[in-house]
């Protein structure tokens, strides 16, 4: 037999008849292993791809993202799995005729769980279980045929129709992803099979004759109505008429173009009455288009393609088809950006996220050209914390004048002062404080300037520091021989004026101790080595809060610390993804020097401690779309493992309260928190304030919950019972500060503040108390 003859009797004609649909077999079933069996000893079968314990391997590894097995872990979490069941029998066999190949795959929930499993979070699993239940109709496999094997691989959709009558050619080849052996078969089997090779438990229906007056009704409704329809056909009559009936049905339409990225959405869902293709049509109807000769429907093409703003090659392609090029030219790049735009745009349409009729471009070479290219903001540099170029040192007050006990400060005195109380600490460094110097005088007022925020519950956290600012001017005057006299809230009708401080002449007055650390306390946010508290600090700091009116709780327990850090880290958590709260926070944040130095107020990143990763992590967090769909979609564990690291790296957590509540409480309070703060410092103690959650805690016992949703308030109120069973409250007490402590070293650099002239105000005599 010569090699022509030879050739011919293994030629095989492709038609119609040829295999799209793979055979599934679960062995599970009797009957089904049974013919498993027989399939396996009849020959046909080539080869067998079993790759099913990497399959359920990784499935297991993408339940548990933090799991980090060796094989033999690995391994065993299989064998649990699987339990007593033969791998070979779990899951199923698909037999995909047309290549000759037996393959196992895990069972349909968790084929589809793993194979969708890096779609998550572009689409969550709610969004993908919905999409799930979708059915989408394709019209036309040469364009449409990208779009239908994207859509089923990005699980657009479950159920799917496909309808065309062509079969390929070598010239398709062009755009089309397919074999040269695939040469002669149906498009539709070609795309059938392409999408069963990526899910085996799709639900395809294939139309070979393709789409026609008299099926058209049964493709877009038969066994249910589409979902969508997705029409790539190339003949205009059944372009206008799949409309007709789609538009009678309720169905929206997509048509990709392959034209400059032109797709058009017509929701024919949502307006039974819109025009056929956006009115471009002029009233035509699918019969009149159908009389039309080639050239009576060439305006109207032309009009559908956008003949006012038609690209160059466009217009060439259209003068010379049936001259020098046969058919209408197509390209690969092109038909991949329409099926990318199609199945984004079917996905967003089924989601209900996207509601518009419509035409878009997509146009590649508008969107990229010369001079079209976007500007980027230049790379930040990793700074170090913004500091003073010269720091002036903090000044002693000059001392009173021997035996002259009318002696006064004067104004060098008064800001020698303030620029002592201004060292003191403040949320978020705020430094909510404003000072007005008389002649007898210093008024302490809360800065009106300042924004509200959440966490300053009732004005706690700015009573608070001003507090602290207090204590700083009333050790600066100590030192100096001066005795300080504090009056509080002195003008019952100006709550704004917390404090009023007289200073007299008082030479034998001790100098205090705590008066060196002032230029020295700082914020230190740095991991310090594992080792406990020393019993003599735990004492000098327990006796400090005592002789100041408050109390000192102690957490020295490794079990409570790790506890702490993850009712912290919760809260953290909570606060990121709160709007009020995150707004709040990258309000109080400053991203570079140049700001640093001209607010001189709030935190510099610099100085948080951060690795370049976790500082690229933060600034991504600044902006509160993205962390609306993480909120939404119940993410963002991973903003509580800071504080959890934080405390692992402690030797105590502390919690400071003081007897009473309202800004008295929290203004003595804060007298009470700087002497602690200083005493930690003299004894090389780092101290990072953690109080943001104590503050929350007070806002929903308190029972103002503006600015929190019912779910935050809940969460806030499970964090509390954890909190107190660690350290229990009294009700009679304020919560002023929770802490960290921990022997690292200290930091290099601390926050700016703010200069003296730009809190202070020198006045006239003062307002008379009121009773």
């Amino acid at each position: 037999m010569n090699l022509e003859a030879h050739l011919g009797t293994l030629t095989q004609t492709a038609g119609n008849i040829a295999p799209w649909r793979p055979r599934l077999y679960a062995p599970v079933e009797p009957e089904q292993r049974s013919a498993l069996t027989e399939l396996l000893e009849s020959g046909v079968v080539d080869s067998v791809h079993d790759t099913f314990a990497d399959q359920l391997a990784e499935l297991l590894s993408a339940r548990r993202p933090d799991w980090r097995p060796d094989a033999d872990e690995l391994a065993v979490a299989v064998t649990d799995h699987l339990g007593s069941r033969p791998p070979a029998e779990y899951g199923t066999w698909a037999w995909y005729a047309w290549s000759r190949q037996l393959v196992h795959v895990l069972p349909p929930a968790e084929h589809r769980e793993l194979r969708q499993s890096r779609n998550r979070y572009k689409i969550t699993a709610e969004e993908q279980n919905l999409l799930s239940r979708k059915t989408v109709a394709v019209v036309g496999l040469s364009v449409g045929a990208a779009s239908a094997v994207t859509l089923a691989q990005e699980g657009v959709g479950d159920r799917f129709r496909l309808a065309d009558f062509d079969h390929l050619s070598l010239s398709n080849l062009n755009r089309l992803r397919a074999s040269v052996a695939d040469v002669g078969l149906p498009k539709v089997v070609i795309a059938a099979r392409q999408m069963y090779e990526i899910d085996p438990y799709l639900d395809i229906t294939v139309w070979p004759e393709g789409l026609t007056e008299e099926n058209t009704d049964a493709f877009l409704a038969g066994g249910g109505r589409t979902d969508l329809l997705v029409e790539e056909c190339d003949d205009m009559f059944l372009k206008v008429h799949v409309r007709e009936r789609a538009r009678a049905l309720g169905i929206p339409v997509l048509m990709e173009t392959n034209e400059r990225g032109m797709l058009d959405v017509e929701r024919f869902d949502l307006e039974p009455e819109r025009p056929l293709l956006h009115g471009l049509l002029q009233g035509v109807a699918a019969a009149g288009v159908k009389a039309m000769s080639t050239r009576e429907k060439l305006p109207h093409l032309l009009r559908i393609l956008g003949q006012d703003e038609p690209s160059e090659r466009l217009v060439s392609s259209l003068v010379e088809t049936g001259k020098t090029i046969s058919s209408w030219p197509q390209l690969a790049s092109g038909v991949s950006l329409g099926a990318a735009l199609v199945t984004d745009t079917a996905r967003r349409l089924l989601l209900g996220q996207f509601t518009a009729s419509g035409r878009y471009f997509v146009d590649p070479g508008t969107l990229i050209r010369e001079g079209a290219e976007t500007s980027l903001t230049p790379a930040e540099p990793t700074s170090e914390p913004t500091a003073e170029v010269a720091s002036p040192p903090l000044l002693l007050l000059p001392p009173p004048p021997p035996s002259n006990a009318g002696a006064t400060l004067g104004e060098e005195g008064i800001r020698r002062l303030v620029a002592h109380g201004i060292q003191a600490p403040s949320g978020g460094n705020s430094q909510p404080w404003q000072f007005i110097a008389h002649d007898e005088a210093l008024d302490c007022r809360v800065d009106a300037a300042q924004p509200q925020t959440l966490l300053d519950f009732e004005g706690c956290a700015t009573h608070l520091a001003i507090g602290a600012a207090v204590e700083n001017i009333h050790l600066a005057a100590q030192a100096s021989g001066w005795a300080c006299h504090v009056q509080y809230f002195p003008t019952p009708a100006d709550p704004g004026l917390v404090c009023r401080l007289t200073f007299s002449s008082a030479a034998d007055v001790p100098r205090p101790a705590l008066f060196d650390w002032i230029e020295h306390r700082t914020t230190n946010r740095s991991p310090g080595p594992v080792r406990p508290l020393v019993e003599s600090h735990a004492a000098a700091l327990t006796d400090c809060a005592t002789e100041s009116g408050a109390r000192l709780h102690l957490v020295t327990d490794r079990d409570q610390l790790d506890e702490m850090g993850r009712v912290l880290g919760a809260g953290d958590r909570l606060r990121i993804l709160s709007p009020q709260l995150h707004r709040d926070m990258m309000n109080e944040l400053r991203w570079d020097p140049e700001e640093t130095r001209r607010t001189r107020d709030g935190i510099d990143v610099a100085t948080l401690g951060f690795d370049d990763v976790d500082l690229a992590g933060l600034r991504l967090a600044r902006q509160w779309p993205g962390l609306a769909f993480v909120r939404r979609i119940g993410g963002g564990k991973a903003f509580e493992e800071s504080a959890g690291k934080a405390l692992a790296a402690s030797s105590a957590v502390g919690c400071l309260t003081i007897p009473g509540k309202g800004p008295h409480a929290f203004v003595n309070g804060g007298r009470a928190l700087q002497r602690l703060w200083l005493t930690a410092t003299s004894l090389g103690l780092g101290f990072q304030p953690h109080t943001s959650l104590l503050y929350l805690f007070a806002r929903v016992e308190g029972g103002s919950e503006t600015g929190l949703d019912a779910t935050e308030t809940d969460v806030l109120r499970t964090l509390h019972t954890r909190f107190t069973a660690i350290i229990p409250g009294k009700p009679d007490e304020a919560e002023l500060m929770l802490f960290r402590l921990s022997y690292a070293s200290p930091p290099t650099t601390r926050s700016l503040r703010r200069t003296v002239d730009s809190v202070l105000q020198f006045g006239g005599p003062p307002s008379r108390s009121r009773a």
